[in-house]
């Protein structure tokens, strides 16, 4: 079960991974983050962009919706790490 600790726990994770990442290694993630999208979206169709304003717009979001959220800072933590620790030293 996920809880909005967990989530704001990721999302300092997060900050704290993108404050020491140079704007380089900003560009690199925003890449990847990009194609993995494009991957999903050519799996199952695009995504309803209202739909995802609606989560972080909204005041108490619902257990499917906070899942959601949780494994989006896992993505984001997960490419952000990879990149400053220079995963094999490789561009993608």
């Amino acid at each position: 079960m996920a809880d909005l600790s967990t989530f704001e726990r990721y999302y300092k994770l997060a900050d704290d991974l993108i404050e020491r990442s140079t704007k380089e290694q900003l560009a690199e993630c925003t890449r990847l983050l990009a194609l993995n999208l494009a991957h999903h979206q050519a799996l199952y169709g695009e995504i309803p962009q209202d739909q995802m304003l609606t989560i972080l717009e909204g005041a108490e979001p619902s257990e499917a919706q906070l899942k959601l959220l949780i494994d989006g800072m896992k993505n984001l933590i997960g490419v952000l790490a990879n990149n400053i620790n220079g995963l094999d030293g490789q561009k993608h």
